[in-house]
């Protein structure tokens, strides 16, 4: 689902908001869960899943082409686990 596929259907269910509204309440959902993981916390959102920052240690890797090795710095990711609900929404709905 697309950003904008996700506005129209919040508009869809709540008439009584205009779109540009819309647009502004996925903005700052967005944005809020995006300067939590920038501060190192974590974020749950219940029956969904939890968004964390994890880090991934410094490596050695091989360019494809050539088969040189390349050294790949360390850094941070973000890292999504689904909530048991959804879990067993996306399974039950898989097995019909």
């Amino acid at each position: 689902m697309l950003r904008s596929e996700l506005i129209d259907t919040l508009h869809a269910e709540n008439p009584h908001l205009t779109r540009r509204d819309m647009e502004r309440l996925v903005a700052v959902v967005l944005e809020t869960i995006t300067q939590t993981l920038e501060a190192g916390a974590r974020v749950e959102l219940r029956g969904f899943g939890a968004f964390s920052v994890r880090k991934r240690d410094p490596r050695v890797g091989r360019n494809p082409r050539t088969g040189e090795t390349v050294h790949v710095p360390g850094k941070h990711v973000p890292f999504f686990r689904t909530g048991k609900e959804l879990r067993q929404r996306i399974d039950d709905e898989s097995k019909a």
